[in-house]
């Protein structure tokens, strides 16, 4: 596990529910995004927001433990809704996985995924 450092940033807003600026020294480790899809590939949750994101977040979950992460070794999270109104669901989600000082994020509301079933897609960068 990398050992992280969260500073805090003059002159900037305090982030509500992520961390502005996130440093560590280890391995960079990309996670391409991952959508509801469940092992046999098939979509979780359609129509629900916070069922996709609980699968999306287990499918991080799994990418992460592949290469020896946590999500405490999580820098950067992006997520991409098709309804930034899902944000509620999906932090709701994130909290149980990630309890405590939260990782830099952006959210970006996009017209579409590659699929109309997918709700949300979320992409992490770790250092371990």
């Amino acid at each position: 596990m990398s050992e992280l450092e969260y500073p805090q940033v003059e002159g900037v807003a305090q982030g509500n529910g992520y961390s502005h600026v996130v440093t560590g020294r280890g391995q960079w480790v990309a996670i391409s995004g991952q959508v509801a899809l469940d092992p046999d590939g098939q979509f979780v949750g359609i129509g629900d927001p916070e069922a996709q994101a609980r699968q999306v977040f287990e499918n991080l979950r799994r990418c992460l433990s592949a290469v020896g992460a946590t999500f405490e070794d999580v820098v950067k999270l992006t997520y991409f809704v098709t309804d930034i109104g899902f944000l509620p669901a999906i932090r709701t989600v994130r909290d149980e996985y990630i309890p405590g000082t939260k990782p830099a994020s952006t959210a970006v509301q996009v017209a579409a995924l590659f699929s109309p079933d997918a709700l949300l897609e979320i992409e992490a960068y770790a250092i371990v």
